[in-house]
This record gives C-alpha cells, sequence and structure tokens, in this order.
C-alpha cells in the first residue's frame, strides 16, 4: 500500500475578502473527490450575497476531498478541500 506524503497535500482555503466580507456559503462543487486538476482549473463556487466567486485549483493533480458540503456557511479561512499535488 503507497504511504501517505503530507508534503504533497495541499488545502484550499475560503478567502479573506477584507472589506467587501458577506456571508459565504457553498453554492457548487464543481468537480467530485477523485478528479484530476490542473493548477487553476475552478473547483467550487461560493456565494456571498448577490455575488459567486469562484475558488481554483491551488496544484496540479488530485482532488482528494470535499470537507464542506454544498449550501454550507463558511468562513475567511475555512479548509475547503484537500489536494495531492503531482509529485
Amino acid at each position: 500500500m503507497p504511504t501517505r506524503d503530507p508534503a504533497r497535500h495541499v488545502r484550499l482555503l475560503v478567502p479573506d475578502l477584507g472589506p467587501l466580507q458577506a456571508p459565504l456559503a457553498v453554492s457548487l462543487w464543481l468537480l467530485p473527490p477523485g478528479a484530476r486538476v490542473s493548477a487553476g482549473d475552478r473547483v467550487v463556487e461560493l456565494v456571498a450575497g448577490g455575488a459567486t466567486i469562484d475558488l481554483q485549483a491551488p496544484v496540479s493533480g488530485r482532488l482528494v476531498v470535499h470537507l464542506v458540503d454544498e449550501d454550507e456557511p463558511v468562513a475567511p479561512g475555512t479548509v475547503m478541500a484537500e489536494f495531492e499535488a503531482d509529485p
């Protein structure tokens, strides 16, 4: 069985929107766990007031897990997902 290399695991965090901060919620996951991604691929949509904010994959590799469900409220700094970066 392969061992987990923590150096290759990268977390996706909810950004701090500064003064525009409004209640945030996950609107839609665009990719399922296990999906291959390239850095910059759209992964999840957040809604804040009437605005939609796309979060992108921080690395190329694989989306391992969603840590927040759709329609769930989130705060800045919340870990949304975990990725395994390509070696």
